[in-house]
């Protein structure tokens, strides 16, 4: 199916799931080059320099410069073993690789440019406690500022997982009741049938009360099978769902009851309010980076009353698909061709 697939666009913006991750981010890492020339200019401005200031401010840019990216570069090449460590001493660390980029570069630059400074050779050992001092206090500011923008980052994720949990609090109780609700009038419609019902009520009662969490698409699917399955015992032939499932499904995990509360949607909303029922059809499949899956309900062409409700559902399963893949996956609706469709797209690899 060309036409889903190619309307699926996912978000480039990732977001870090560790301190580290943060560092590699463009806007922090312009950010540290342009606090180091702030330092640079103070360096220059501060009262004792007899030197040209200019020049003088060259020399500190292109110190401080290169202090900076070598803390980064070593902090970059120590992220596979720092990424177990706590946070804490992950900060002790990188005031440490400070320390020594910050020895180097100043015994190197003594050592090269000792003769542009008059009392380089006679007070060499005051400079290096002075550039140490200022290390270790721009170091440490540094490590405020930056535990800072993790603690509002993080903040953020919280807040964030509220509202999912929020949303998932809205719409357990009302597919639960729905559920209830119909398998209690099959109970005395048809009573021998009542095993099959049954089981397919614990299944999903048992991944609705199991609380947010990820399970492969496979098994999600298998969730919204039994949904159709008693669904179909209370609407019969009105109901007419068409599965068209490759034999080999994505291997892609998507938000538990994330498939189900659309294919409740469709059966809301396009069988529902029709007396001559409608058509649902489930399709999936999967492109070279995603896999998508369509949920499509036929609309009632009688005169009905509008059923639009307050997209409960729908908001959940695109925020906690957006939460699980970081913003790159995707969900999508519009009406073509006489049918509702509902379009997921989840990358692979998530």
């Amino acid at each position: 199916m060309a036409s889903p697939c190619s309307s699926g666009k996912r978000m480039a913006h990732a977001h870090p799931t560790t301190p580290l991750d943060a560092l590699w981010q463009a806007p922090v890492i312009i950010w540290t080059m342009l606090a180091g020339e702030g330092l640079a200019a103070v360096l220059a401005l501060a009262p004792g320099v007899q030197s040209d200031r200019w020049a003088y401010f060259g020399l500190a840019s292109l110190l401080v410069q290169w202090v900076l990216l070598l803390t980064l570069g070593g902090l970059y090449l120590l992220r596979r073993p720092l990424s177990v460590v706590r946070p804490q001493r992950v900060a002790y660390v990188a005031l440490g690789l400070l320390l020594l980029a910050a020895w180097a570069i100043f015994l190197l630059a003594w050592w090269l440019m000792r003769g542009l400074f008059s009392d380089a050779a006679t007070d060499w050992q005051g400079m290096f406690l002075r550039y140490t001092a200022i290390a270790i206090t721009v170091g440490l500011l540094g490590l405020a500022a930056f535990q800072n923008h993790w603690r509002t980052r993080q903040l953020a994720v919280r807040a964030k997982q509220s509202e999912l949990e929020a949303l998932q609090a809205r719409i357990r109780p009302h597919f639960l009741f729905n559920t209830l609700n119909t398998g209690a009038a099959l109970v005395h419609q048809r009573p021998g049938e009542t095993e099959r019902l049954l089981l397919d009520l614990a299944d999903l009662f048992r991944a609705a009360l199991a609380g947010p969490r990820e399970i492969p698409l496979a098994e999600e699917l298998a969730l919204a099978r039994r949904y159709l399955e008693i669904e179909s015992l209370r609407f019969g032939d009105r109901l007419r769902v068409d599965w068209r499932l490759p034999e080999a499904l994505p291997r892609v995990n998507v938000p538990a009851l994330s498939i189900q509360p659309l294919v409740e949607n469709a059966i809301r909303h396009g069988v529902e309010p029709s007396s001559s029922g409608g058509d649902v059809h489930i399709e999936a499949g999967q492109t070279t980076d995603a896999a998508w899956i369509v949920i499509r309900n036929s609309l009632p062409t009688s005169p009905v009353r509008p059923t639009t409700g307050h997209q409960v559902g729908l908001n959940s399963v695109r925020a906690r698909v957006q939460a699980m893949t970081e913003g790159r996956g995707s969900v999508e609706t519009r009406v073509a061709e006489g049918h509702y469709l509902a379009l997921v797209t989840i990358p692979l690899g998530t």
